[in-house]
């Protein structure tokens, strides 16, 4: 009966550890999540690098191209402008 009650007591710990690690784990990934969320629905409108993006993503369409000129700009905040506003003019 010993061996038993042991090997329970193991079990139950092995479950109230794995139980808190999965809690921990949702609960730093949600910041994560809403960080990727924010830069989705951020305004680019008035960035020169989304204008440009969607004045060549319209010219793309426009020629039946898919995305024919690949732009890297040095600021993060420029590329993802320029790629939103490829993808608006694009689909539009």
């Amino acid at each position: 009966m010993r061996i038993s009650l042991k090997h329970d007591v193991w079990v139950l710990a092995l479950a109230v550890a794995i139980g808190t690690s999965g809690g921990t784990i949702n609960a730093i990934g949600a910041p994560l999540f809403q960080d990727q969320q924010q830069d989705h629905d951020k305004d680019y409108s008035k960035n020169a690098r989304y204008q440009q993006g969607v004045r060549e993503g319209q010219d793309d369409h426009a020629h039946n191209r898919d995305h024919s000129k690949k732009r890297h700009f040095k600021k993060d905040d420029d590329q993802k402008a320029y790629e939103a506003g490829y993808q608006k003019g694009h689909s539009n």
